[in-house]
């Protein structure tokens, strides 16, 4: 698993998992993305800049090792402007591990 093996290495890492989805949603439950220190990161919980903003919440949590609950959501409508396949919501949790 990458998160462990950035652990031993002597990374601080967070890793975000897709819980729940309603709708349209790119990544499946149970989705995972792991995020160092540095912003090198592994796997995928969407797409579009819902990746790039769970990216930067990992800094926070890595920080202050305090776990969030995410939400994002877009209507058909807007999807592509986002760089979403479709209209939907997720919800992402994040953590930070070792």
């Amino acid at each position: 698993m990458v998160a462990e093996r950035w652990m031993l290495d002597g990374r601080a890492v967070a890793v975000a998992t897709v819980i729940e989805t309603w709708g349209s949603a790119p990544r499946p439950v149970g989705s995972h993305l792991v995020i160092d220190g540095m912003g090198n990161f592994s796997g995928s919980v969407s797409g579009g800049c819902v990746e790039g903003a769970v990216i930067a919440e990992a800094t926070d949590v890595i920080a202050s090792g305090a776990p969030k609950m995410l939400e994002f959501g877009v209507a058909d409508e807007t999807a592509w402007r986002v760089g979403l396949s479709c209209g939907g919501r997720i919800q992402v949790y994040l953590e930070r591990v070792g």
